[in-house]
């Protein structure tokens, strides 16, 4: 086992990361940007190294930066989180050369699974279903036309390399593909410097279920059932739960077992997650994050399991500590992502913290990086807490959640915390009964005004 970890991140899965390691006697190293000097997760750690100046890119994305901080403290591995540098195959394979070990999958899956097309072409040869579309990349406006007549509209254009709902574009008809399709590859080449787009079949209303999955590297995999991550506003997830409501038993056990034989094909290593679209009964392929999720606690409250403590098992060589047999779903379990956000523009809230009291009481779980006094930096992702609650189903859930969201109290700067207020007063949360655009519908009538 390993004697020091460094973790290659900030904020509430920083810390995450250092009370499992915590947990499991090994040594932590906090890195950090001048902005987050006095941050928890650098409060927290065994040892905090400064890497550079406020902006990602001269700090938590610096490769030479997060290397030499491993060199200073004598780290042996890196545990990346999510976001910034969690599926960069470049940063993998720095890593190993420099003769560390890198927490989560090898640089070929992240390669592999980061392209979606390829991941798509991967997926289908390994018995996953996928969205109708085409074979790969579209190269011209004529070909996309010929793609949406053959598929027939609506079609979504969308980047070979995307992610966060940037370069996707939905065209009804011939005449909006013209649009759409110039629109999909400028906005794909900006955001990625990648101008390549794809085409799927558009469904009009889906959910989004996503398959948690587990492999040791060696050809065993396990799959954690699913996450309904359907409450969602610009392509950014709000509000997660599992078990999915739309999803039964035996559904759960037959698609569990095709992404769970398809990440065993592949000897993937670590967490990842695959995602599809599930309309009408039917799964719907759309891309695998290689990496730890945001809402992977909600997987933990039900399968009573903590996914990063068995990420570091696995990558220090040693196998899983359970089997699938060992996995049931037990109870049910709803996280919400609490923003730094002025509503309703959803525009960012920085600022300082002037009171912070953490709902608590049975199956109440608060992830997040806030104290008093805490000045919240302007220069990253405005996500300060998440809350998770769990209950033996899913209206004790929502009750403990409309609990604890009353017992929370963050000043001092805006949140979302009253879209979580007014979301459940809505009888369609309450009976789970929504799809990809339900909340965004629902935000057009302006309700929290």
């Amino acid at each position: 086992m390993f004697e020091k970890v460094l973790i290659a991140n900030r904020g509430e899965i920083a810390l995450r990361v250092i009370r499992a390691c915590r947990e499991m006697g090994i040594g932590t190293v906090a890195v950090h940007s001048t902005a987050d000097e006095g941050a928890m997760h650098v409060r927290m750690a065994d040892e905090a190294v400064c890497i550079g100046p406020p902006p990602s890119n001269q700090s938590y994305l610096s490769i030479p930066a997060i290397i030499s901080a491993c060199e200073i403290t004598g780290a042996e591995a890196i545990h990346p989180g999510y976001g910034f540098l969690s599926e960069n195959a470049q940063f993998v394979q720095v890593v190993e050369e420099h003769g560390l070990t890198f927490i989560g999958p090898t640089a070929q899956h992240i390669r592999v699974m980061g392209d979606k097309i390829t991941a798509k072409d991967t997926m289908r040869k390994l018995g996953v279903p996928c969205v109708p579309g085409s074979d790969g990349g579209v190269p011209d406006l004529e070909a996309a036309k010929a793609i949406g007549e053959e598929f027939g509209y609506p079609v979504i254009v969308k980047a070979t390399a995307g992610g966060g709902g940037r370069g996707m574009k939905l065209a009804r008809s011939e005449k909006e593909m013209e649009t759409a399709f110039g629109a999909a590859r400028s906005e794909a080449k900006a955001a990625f410097g990648n101008d390549e787009v794809y085409i799927e079949k558009y469904l009009e209303k889906p959910r989004h279920i996503e398959i948690q999955v587990f492999g040791d590297g060696k050809g065993n995999a396990v799959h954690l059932g699913e996450r309904d991550c359907s409450l969602q506003r610009r392509h950014q997830k709000v509000f997660e739960e599992a078990p999915g409501p739309a999803i039964d038993e035996e559904t759960r056990a037959e698609i569990g077992a095709i992404c769970a034989k398809a990440v065993a094909g592949i000897d993937y290593i670590g967490a990842g997650t695959i995602e599809f679209l599930y309309e009408n009964g039917e799964f719907y392929f759309i891309e695998m994050n290689t990496r730890l999720q945001v809402e992977h606690p909600v997987t933990e409250a039900v399968y009573g399991v903590d996914l990063v403590r068995e990420q570091i098992r696995v990558a220090a060589g040693l196998p899983m500590s359970f089997v699938q047999d060992d996995l049931g779903v037990r109870g049910h379990a709803i996280e919400v992502r609490i923003n730094a956000e002025k509503l309703p523009s959803f525009s960012p809230s920085p600022g300082t913290v002037t009171a912070y009291h953490a709902p608590g009481g049975l199956g109440v779980r608060m992830d997040s990086a806030l104290y008093q006094g805490y000045r919240i930096p302007p220069y990253y992702d405005s996500l300060i807490a998440k809350l998770i609650v769990e209950g033996r189903d899913r209206p004790e859930a929502l009750a403990r959640l409309e609990r604890a969201l009353g017992e929370l109290i963050v000043d001092g700067v805006d949140t979302t915390v009253p879209l979580f207020h007014a979301l459940l007063k809505q009888d369609a949360i309450q009976a789970g009964e929504y799809d990809i655009h339900w909340l965004e519908k629902w935000l057009e009538t302006d309700p929290l005004t």
